[in-house]
């Protein structure tokens, strides 16, 4: 075995430990076994002088040394299977690899049942993992921790893309016997104004665009609360007289699921905007390129 050779098997060994965080796991990955994955990674410990993996329990924990380079591995290793195989095609049926998709929890559950179902009917040897948003502004897109985020921000770090796939009007979502959806009564904005609301933010946050738009009216709301997630929401709103506002397209199989109501929002509030985002050292990566098609199409099409 060449130096040159030691030094690739090393990388895509690496890569595939920090991306696994185990030893069987990224064993899997590279087809081979795990006693042969253990020797590379005590190779990899020897060379950068570094535990790489430490246990911590029954699972394994990279370190500090570990986490800080990981992208940098990643990128390395897709630039090095650029240079010698450039022209080679996507073998869909023979790829192996997982994806951590990064998506706002109403989009993972309008899309994520078809993009998995694509993905498994093209690719079985693809895994993804569904994760949850941070209450904080997390940059895993720019460290390699994440490979496609869906939410309804666009990006703003220079070298993050972003596309806007979809978009859907917000609805006023209440139980059925609401005063608010009686029918006795059009739903005017002040009507809509003076009920008592339950705001959806995993931050935590009590006021948003809806906010802006009745102050331009004169008009306020009130917040009783907020949930981090419009499933949760919608659980506080069957027993009460709460009103929850929601985007359309994410709330319509809850809604109809639960018994409530949806209604049209009283208000001129721009569509919410649906949007994908992933680092630019993904643009020319054939198998990036292709789940962002199915997360394209999984998001944009009617639910």
């Amino acid at each position: 075995m060449t130096p040159m050779q030691l030094d690739l098997n090393l990388l895509a060994a690496l890569d595939a430990l920090l991306e696994e965080g185990s030893v069987a796991g990224a064993a899997d990955r590279l087809h081979v076994t795990a006693p042969a994955m253990s020797r590379s990674l005590g190779r990899i410990r020897r060379t950068t002088g570094d535990q790489i993996l430490v246990r911590t329990g029954r699972t394994m924990t990279p370190t500090p040394y570990a986490i800080a380079v990981r992208a940098q591995v990643h990128a390395l290793l897709q630039q090095v299977q650029g240079v010698l195989a450039p022209s080679r095609e996507l073998d869909l049926p023979a790829l192996e690899r997982t994806f951590t998709l990064r998506w706002h929890d109403s989009l993972v559950a309008l899309g994520g049942p078809a993009l998995l179902a694509a993905v498994r009917e093209q690719a079985p040897g693809v895994r993804l993992r569904f994760i949850a948003e941070s209450s904080t502004d997390n940059p895993g897109l720019r460290r390699g921790e994440v490979d496609l985020e869906a939410n309804a921000n666009p990006p703003t770090a220079p070298d993050v893309r972003g596309e806007r796939v979809a978009e859907t009007d917000q609805v006023v979502v209440v139980r059925r016997g609401h005063p608010l959806g009686d029918g006795r009564e059009a739903l005017t904005a002040e009507r809509y104004a003076a009920a008592d609301h339950l705001a959806v933010s995993r931050r935590g946050n009590l006021t948003g665009g809806i906010d802006d738009v009745l102050a331009g009216l004169g008009l306020a709301r009130r917040v009783v609360a907020t949930a981090p997630t419009e499933a949760t929401a919608l659980e506080f709103v069957r027993g009460s007289d709460l009103v929850v506002t929601a985007p359309e397209s994410t709330t319509r199989r809850p809604v109809a699921d639960l018994g409530l109501l949806a209604l049209a929002l009283p208000l001129d509030l721009r569509p919410a905007p649906v949007f994908l985002s992933w680092h630019q050292r993904y643009d020319t990566d054939r198998a990036h390129a292709w789940l962002r098609e199915l997360a394209r199409t999984a998001l944009s099409s009617p639910h």
